[in-house]
């Protein structure tokens, strides 16, 4: 894993530790092509699940909606695709989710929402 932001890792441990306690099976974190990164990769009911998590202490940049663009979208699933092709033995229904995580000042968690399908492939 080669997060250096505090924020963001502790937003994709509380996004891994709700996906596994809603019987998600974690397979992968934090993978990377060159063109892009996947935060979370789980399955569940025979789906191959790519999840973006986005986690703010502040809106000073913008909410956690506004900061999963189209372009962002579309790297997800340019690098989703190239993560099946490599992994052919996967389900192949697939899906990008996002999990969006507010903290507050003290890093308590005030909400958490977790968005399917954010994406159609």
């Amino acid at each position: 894993m080669r997060i250096s932001n505090p924020t963001a890792k502790k937003g994709e441990d509380l996004a891994a530790k709700y996906l596994q306690n809603h019987g998600y099976k974690i397979i992968e974190r934090n993978f990377r092509k060159g063109y892009g990164e996947i935060d979370i990769i789980c399955l569940k009911d025979n789906t191959l699940i790519f999840v973006e998590v986005k986690t703010r202490t502040t809106e000073a940049f913008g909410g956690v909606r506004e900061s999963i663009s189209g372009f962002k979208i579309r790297k997800l699933i340019q690098t989703a695709q190239f993560y099946k092709m490599i992994h052919s033995n996967l389900p192949e229904l697939l899906r990008i989710d996002a999990i969006l995580i507010d903290l507050n000042g003290i890093n308590k968690v005030e909400n958490m929402e977790h968005i399917e399908n954010i994406s159609q492939f």
